[in-house]
């Protein structure tokens, strides 16, 4: 078997609105809601460079179901740019990108093929070498039915790629759509398979590989961290994975300790400092700043000021830097000492599962109007909400030892 090597790319959400860039300097806006288009032109470069045999593209190349003209005008023109150096792709579209939207028709250029509502197999000689790929694209945004089961099964001896954009049976952190089993995919025999749907990059199975490779664009504090795709090579039956950053820039949360600045002057030297050094070692980033540590003497700075000042002023000196990096919440833990009350309240909504806050939500998830704008109730919605109820406790607590 020769050595067979692809990109494995999903989820780049072209076009997506961004919302909560509010608190944000305006002058960062457009790069902001440039990111993904920028993360997707990464990608093409990069196979520009390293021209792989194929690119597989797992769902949700657009952000809606109706397509911006701009986004389906420069997703054209990375094809354009693959076919120049005679790449293929493969494409299936997912549930955000689904067959039965609105939106103005671009043909595609010949070396991409895009998979149909059923299931089939694209079959793509190299070197004397035929390679199986396996995928279908969403009919309309909720597919329940488990589409694996379409899937052939590998003929012994030939390589079997399955493209799926879906999510694990009973996985409650995510609308599950297309639902599989690993032991399901494992039964196919295929050498390996491109996942896509789930925004953080895991690896389900590694022999044969299961992958999902993430979304390739940070788009808001729920996908904090590196985003990107797979460089994949498949050799005698082994899978090699490299993992490849694509963002323009990530989220991130950066905590500090500022114990013992009693002056103003030294805490903001403090802070930007530690933000220079960030930013050489993790490059463009969209924080959550942390001040953490403080004692006595930094109280009555800190208290003298609101948190809006100090945000201000922090993102002002940012301004001044040629480097993109921005803070977009400020949070300042002071010391406290919390109630027995409060103890408890906090240990019981840790405690609550998914079941327990979908009851509680009831009503305002089922409101006619306002629900469309609610965030899914899974374990990231979970976690920010135990966050700020923390918060709220903290500064509730800060504010009476203040009266």
């Amino acid at each position: 078997m020769a050595r067979i090597r692809f990109l494995h790319v999903a989820d780049l959400h072209l076009d997506s609105p961004f919302k909560g860039i509010s608190s944000i300097p305006k002058s960062k806006w457009k790069d902001i809601r440039e990111s993904t288009f920028q993360a997707f032109q990464n990608i093409i470069n990069y196979a520009i460079e390293s021209k792989p045999d194929f690119v597989l593209i797992v769902g949700d190349i657009y952000d809606g179901e109706n397509r911006s003209l701009r986004a389906q005008h420069l997703f054209q023109k990375g094809m354009e740019a693959l076919r120049v150096e005679d790449i293929p792709v493969f494409i299936c579209h997912g549930n955000h990108d689904h067959l039965s939207g609105n939106w103005t028709r671009f043909q595609l250029p010949s070396n991409v093929h895009v998979f149909g509502e059923k299931v089939e197999t694209r079959t793509l000689q190299l070197n004397e070498e035929a390679i199986h790929i396996t995928g279908f694209s969403y009919k309309e945004r909720h597919i329940k039915e488990s589409m694996h089961s379409y899937y052939p099964t590998a003929k012994h001896d030939e390589i079997h790629i399955g493209m799926l954009h879906g999510s694990v049976e009973g996985n409650n952190e995510h609308d599950v759509y297309a639902p599989f089993r690993k032991i399901d995919l494992l039964e196919k025999g295929y050498q390996y398979w491109a996942l896509g749907h789930i925004h953080k990059r895991q690896i389900i199975h590694p022999d044969p590989p299961i992958v999902y490779p993430g979304n390739t664009q940070s788009r808001h504090r729920n996908e904090s961290g590196v985003k990107g795709f797979y460089e994949v090579s498949l050799f005698n039956n082994q899978a090699e994975l490299q993992f490849v950053p694509s963002a323009a820039f990530i989220y991130d949360e950066l905590s500090l300790e500022c114990e013992g600045m009693i002056h103003a002057n030294e805490l903001i030297s403090y802070i930007e400092n530690e933000l220079i050094s960030y930013s050489k070692l993790n490059g463009k980033a969209i924080l959550e700043l942390t001040i953490n540590g403080i004692t006595e003497e930094t109280i009555e700075l800190l208290q003298s000021t609101s948190k809006d000042e100090w945000l201000s002023l922090i993102q002002e000196s940012l301004e001044l830097t040629s480097t993109f990096l921005i803070v977009k919440e400020l949070h300042i833990r002071f010391p406290i000492e919390r109630s027995a009350e409060s103890t408890m309240l906090l240990s019981a909504l840790s405690d609550w599962d998914t079941s327990e806050w979908k009851l509680a939500l009831k009503e305002l998830y089922q409101h006619s109007k306002g629900s469309r704008y609610l965030q899914p109730i899974d374990r990231n919605f979970i976690e920010d909400v135990l966050k700020e109820a923390d918060l709220v406790v903290s500064n509730a607590i800060t504010r009476r030892s203040n009266d």
